[in-house]
Formats: C-alpha cells, sequence, structure tokens
C-alpha cells in the first residue's frame, strides 16, 4: 500500500483523484487543500512558489507520502521543478489535455479546439509550446477564467451552479463555429462537466485525469510500499489550511468518496 498525496487550491483535484483511484483502489490516499490561499490562479509566482513548497516539505515527511499529484494546472506550471528538487519521491503534475484533444479532432474531422483554463494557464508560454507541439494544424481558441473554479467549489459546499453565469462565461463559445472538442485545463472544471454540456451541447470535454492516472500506476511499480495506515477501513485522509465555515460545508463531498472526517494542517 503506497501514501498518495493529491494537493489542490481547492476541490478541482477531487477529479483527478476518482481517476487515480479508479485505476489503484487499493492504496492509501491524503487530500490536502489550501483554502487560506485559494485561489492559486490569483497569487503571484513568487508567492505561489513559495507556499507550495512551505506546505508539501513540511506535509509530505510528517505523513511518510510516497508519490505526490500536484493536482492543479496553475502550482504545475510554476512549481514543479523547486519541488522535485526538494522531494526525493515522484512528483506528478497536470498539464491541459492538448493531445489528446487534437487526436479526437482529427478522428473525426473536426478543426476547432477550445482551451477553458484560469488565466495563467492561458497566457504560459508553456500552453503555447503544447499547441505547436501537438495542434499546429489545429484552430484553438483559449478562455480564462477563474469564475469557473469558484463555481465548482459553490457547488461541492451544495450551492447551485449559477446556469446564467456560465452560460455568458462560456458566450463566446456558443454558435455554430465554436469548438468540437473543449479542454478542460484546470482541475475543477471537470467538477462541473454536466453542466457545461447543458451550455455547449456536442462537445466533446477532455481533461488530464486518465492520463494522470496511468502516470501514478508507471512510477508507483518503482516507488517502495508504504506502511499500512494505522485507521483500519480508512483509506483517504482530508486536509485544508483554514477551517472555515465553507470548508466544512465542503467536507460532505470528501465523505462521499470514502475520507475521514476534515482535518486542519497549520504550519
Amino acid at each position: 500500500m503506497a501514501n498518495i498525496l493529491i494537493f489542490d487550491s481547492g476541490m478541482g483535484g477531487l477529479s483527478v483523484y476518482r481517476e487515480v483511484r479508479r485505476s489503484l483502489p487499493t492504496h492509501q490516499y491524503f487530500y490536502l487543500f489550501d483554502n487560506a490561499c485559494f485561489p492559486y490562479g490569483e497569487l503571484g509566482e513568487t508567492r505561489l512558489v513559495e507556499r507550495v513548497l512551505e506546505l508539501l516539505t513540511n506535509f509530505v515527511p510528517k505523513h511518510d507520502i510516497d508519490i505526490v499529484v500536484i493536482a492543479c494546472n496553475t502550482a504545475s506550471t510554476h512549481v514543479l521543478p523547486a519541488l522535485r528538487e526538494r522531494l526525493h519521491i515522484p512528483v506528478v503534475g497536470v498539464v491541459p489535455a492538448i493531445k489528446p484533444a487534437a487526436e479526437y479532432c482529427r478522428l473525426h474531422g473536426f478543426t476547432h479546439i477550445g482551451l477553458l483554463a484560469t488565466p495563467g494557464t492561458v497566457s504560459r508560454s508553456y500552453t503555447a509550446e503544447l499547441v505547436q507541439s501537438f495542434a499546429a494544424d489545429m484552430q484553438v481558441s483559449m478562455l480564462g477564467t477563474t469564475e469557473l473554479v469558484k463555481m465548482a467549489e459553490d457547488k461541492l459546499a451544495g450551492l447551485p451552479v449559477d446556469m446564467t453565469r456560465l452560460a455568458r462565461v462560456l458566450a463566446p463559445w456558443r454558435s455554430d463555429d465554436g469548438p468540437s472538442a473543449l479542454v478542460l485545463g484546470c482541475t475543477h472544471f471537470p467538477l462541473l462537466a454536466q453542466e457545461l454540456s447543458q451550455c455547449l451541447p456536442g462537445v466533446q470535454l477532455v481533461d488530464s485525469g486518465q492520463a494522470i492516472a496511468r502516470r501514478v500506476a508507471s512510477l508507483l511499480l518503482q516507488a517502495p510500499a508504504a506502511e499500512a495506515g494505522d485507521e483500519q477501513g480508512v483509506f483517504g485522509h482530508v486536509y485544508c489550511t483554514e477551517l472555515t465555515a465553507k470548508a466544512q460545508a465542503q467536507s460532505g463531498a470528501f465523505l462521499g468518496e470514502g475520507f475521514a472526517g476534515l482535518k486542519t494542517f497549520v504550519i
């Protein structure tokens, strides 16, 4: 049994956790979300790197973590090199699923891909490099927003999704010449998959969850097994960095995924 850490600024990592656990159901999972600094898309790069390094270099040894999944596109684009220098275990990041979206479009004779992500991910040179490498022959339109991040968080806290607001955000793509495939370039966005499909009917949604699960599985074949946890029958432990009323409301979503009660991790 390995100890697998899923890390995000909020609840978006649940979309990644579901895919990883579907592939690797017998391991023990830890989920840490940094709600005290949510959302990461609004943090400066220097502060973001400092914050993630501070949290994970303390959390990982305390809980004997074997592999870390940075289930946040914003953090992945900024923090991975520094984090891999500091941790001596595998660290897996997420990148926008441009490649599988391009493959889907070519297979079906489509030419237009949409990338829905945070403003930071949309503006990163790495994203442009992905498009150039895998979709240079496609029309790739990009939309950067943090509104959907907050909408996904509210949904998991039990609040209804404002479909009028969502339609307003997606307005540039709600036409006959809109994208045929939509890359969900933030791990929060698959949590709104049903609502996105209602606003963009017929558009294929593509995310990185399955690719991340395959990468984690391949790395664990080379990683040492962890000791079993002390709490028998509990395979998931969830931590936030600030115990707010909203975090407590969101904890119900974790209970539904098999996690134990919400705890606080403060450094």
